[in-house]
């Protein structure tokens, strides 16, 4: 089957020409019946020509494709940027829920030091760490 990005099956990507499935052989299909040799052999030799420009086109495609989606998510993501000293909520663990009434965020915690790439240490306000790095996702600022 052709890939939805590149629009190019990867037999034809490694091959240069489409795979011929046995059923078409045995049940005699158009594709099978219209089949002459030596027009094969030149088709053959034109698509290995221009294999390396079919590869570099899906290559661009594919490229085309991931971008767009990762344009599609970075525009839903919330940037958010936290100082030290803010007073911030964590998200539960599903361990800390009791039952489905539980509150999902826990705090409040103060951030105490930025590893980078959105990773935070947290502290309680009494002054104890709080073990592990905790990810800007699954921390919102605590408004008292």
């Amino acid at each position: 089957m052709p890939q939805s990005s590149t629009m190019e099956t990867p037999f034809s990507l490694v091959y240069g020409s489409d795979a011929m499935i046995p059923v078409e052989i045995h049940e005699s299909s158009p594709r099978f019946l219209s089949f002459v040799v030596e027009e094969s052999n030149e088709e053959r030799k034109v698509n290995l020509d221009l294999l390396d420009e079919a590869r570099e086109e899906a290559r661009i495609k594919a490229e085309a494709v991931k971008r767009r989606v990762e344009h599609q998510y970075s525009s839903k993501v919330k940037p958010r940027q936290f100082q030290v000293g803010d007073l911030v909520m964590r998200k539960a663990h599903p361990y800390e829920l009791e039952n489905k009434l539980s509150p999902k965020w826990t705090g409040p915690f103060r951030k105490t030091e930025a590893k980078g790439n959105g990773l935070y240490n947290l502290e309680t306000l009494e002054g104890g760490p709080i073990p592990h790095n905790w990810n800007a996702a699954n921390l919102k600022f605590y408004f008292s």
